[in-house]
């Protein structure tokens, strides 16, 4: 069969399914312990003759041989078991349970992905199939697994920034379903020439990461393993623990990441009376600036620990990061002192599956100690003031951000030119020295200068849907930070 015909027959089965119940992200975690076990079973034969871990009893043979009940009784059998095991296979099916019913329906899954030689198919190919299903369940908003996916073209603009070298380390602290290690891979296979010993490292010894939700995790496991990266039966490289808990130890050469929505970081506990109610978390860290139980403050303070000495991050963080005081106003102080803070990248409404994102790529280089500040000036590209996006019509492309990404200037950022001046307004581009910044109430970095021309004028209005997907983005942001001060009130109380 055709690569557009596997694509196509794994898809349509997805809209099959659907109309029984199973949902996008159900059906993408049964295709995802299937396809493992039927690339195991490849991987356990000649030419490849690897040791896969998996018993007899609970290999691909097994399923494809029962059928009915006998089958759907096996396969939950089957699940529960492998989810004993170590490495990677246990990470897979962690928690794993049998989402489709219809013992029939199973067996037809069972059959399209047995009729296909997975092993042998372009690992491009695997990985498009497996992306294109991950980016249809994120665009299920019912279940929230877009909070686990960034937008591809943004993650590939970052990347193509940062540009990664080969034989360096990458970690995410919130890898979700794995967008930035697949691009930092491509990027580095399409813009080097590896040898050996580089080609292992990238396969095994490049990416680290961190994924507290099971289901998540697996995806990621699954999306990397189908794009060539780790072994079938490996040590998993991402770590079901919470990052912020603890410094590792562990450093790194680069760290991309986009971590999760949601400003508190909070804990359910049960009281004397038995009832329970959500607290605040705050994670006590030597290695931290400020104590606090913001998630995203927490995030960058983490990744700044992370990072070598000259280690480079890129990073997506919400507006509160920018502005907010207290906790927030000591993290930006100490990040521009210790750290070269020198990009700051402003996102426009409509990019993400959570609604009511107001967001910004924060782009800093790691630092020896030193008792002047690193950041010397840092340059601002405002790419929301006027611009307008929704996840349907008029989705986020990479040629969006080709502008900024050329402004960037990576190849050598100290040869940067701004295109705003006092002649030319308009100009997104525009870079604000270190004592300028300092001089800011809160030491703010949410800057902006460009006008919005919809206040002004109304016959440049954008589209209604536009217009409606705004004032929904707005709103819910509002509420978001009403939700945010009465529970900062009950705390009180």
């Amino acid at each position: 069969m055709t690569e557009s015909t596997i694509i196509s027959k794994v898809w349509n089965f997805a809209g099959v399914l659907r109309d029984d119940g199973v949902g996008y992200g159900d059906y993408l975690e049964q295709i995802t312990y299937l396809l493992f076990l039927k690339m195991a079973d490849e991987y356990s034969q000649p030419p490849y003759n690897r040791k896969t871990n998996i018993p007899d009893e609970f290999n691909w043979d097994s399923l494809t041989t029962k059928r009915g009940a006998e089958l759907e009784l096996h396969y939950n059998i089957l699940l529960r078991e492998l989810g004993k095991a170590t490495g990677t296979l246990g990470q897979i099916f962690t928690k794993a349970q049998n989402k489709i019913q219809d013992p029939a329906k199973l067996l037809k899954v069972i059959d399209m992905i047995n009729k296909e030689k997975w092993t042998m198919m372009d690992a491009d190919v695997k990985g498009d199939i497996y992306e294109g299903l991950l980016e249809k369940n994120a665009e299920d908003t019912k279940s929230g697994a877009g909070q686990y996916f960034t937008p591809r073209a943004l993650i590939r603009a970052m990347v193509e920034c940062v540009q990664p070298k080969p034989s360096k380390s990458i970690a995410d602290p919130a890898c979700g379903t794995g967008g930035f290690f697949l691009a930092a891979y491509d990027y580095i296979v399409g813009n080097n020439k590896l040898d050996k010993g580089e080609k292992e490292f990238l396969k095994n010894k490049t990416f680290f990461g961190n994924e507290i939700v099971a289901g998540t995790r697996r995806m990621c496991l699954m999306n990397m393993f189908l794009h060539n990266i780790g072994e079938i039966d490996g040590e998993s490289f991402i770590s079901p623990n919470d990052a912020l808990v603890s410094d590792g130890g562990d450093r790194y050469d680069y760290v991309l990441a986009n971590p999760p929505f949601g400003k508190k970081s909070s804990m359910t506990i049960t009281n004397e009376e038995g009832e329970q109610e959500k607290q605040d978390l705050s994670y006590n860290r030597q290695d931290f600036w400020a104590t606090t139980s913001n998630k995203q403050l927490n995030f960058l303070q983490h990744i700044k620990t992370l990072l070598n000495v000259h280690g480079e991050a890129a990073v997506v963080l919400p507006d509160n990061v920018l502005f907010e005081g207290g906790a927030g106003e000591t993290v930006r102080k100490e990040l521009l002192k210790t750290a070269e803070l020198h990009t700051i990248l402003r996102l426009p409404t409509g990019i993400f599956y959570a609604n009511g994102v107001k967001a910004n790529v924060l782009f800093f280089d790691n630092k020896p100690a030193s008792k002047d500040p690193w950041t010397k000036e840092v340059w601002v590209y405002d790419y929301r003031t006027n611009v307008h996006h929704t996840l349907k019509k008029k989705p986020l492309q990479l040629e969006d951000l080709r502008d900024f990404i050329t402004l960037y200037s990576p190849d050598n950022r100290y040869k940067r030119q701004e295109t705003w001046s006092e002649d030319q307004p308009e100009g997104r581009w525009r870079k604000f020295g270190y004592e300028d910044i300092i001089a800011r109430d809160k030491t703010n970095l949410d800057i902006f200068w460009l006008k919005d021309k919809s206040l002004a004028d109304l016959d440049n209005l954008p589209d209604p849907d536009v217009l409606a997907n705004e004032i929904i983005e707005n709103i819910e942001a509002g509420l978001e930070s009403f939700r945010e001060v009465a529970a900062t009130l009950d705390n009180e109380v």
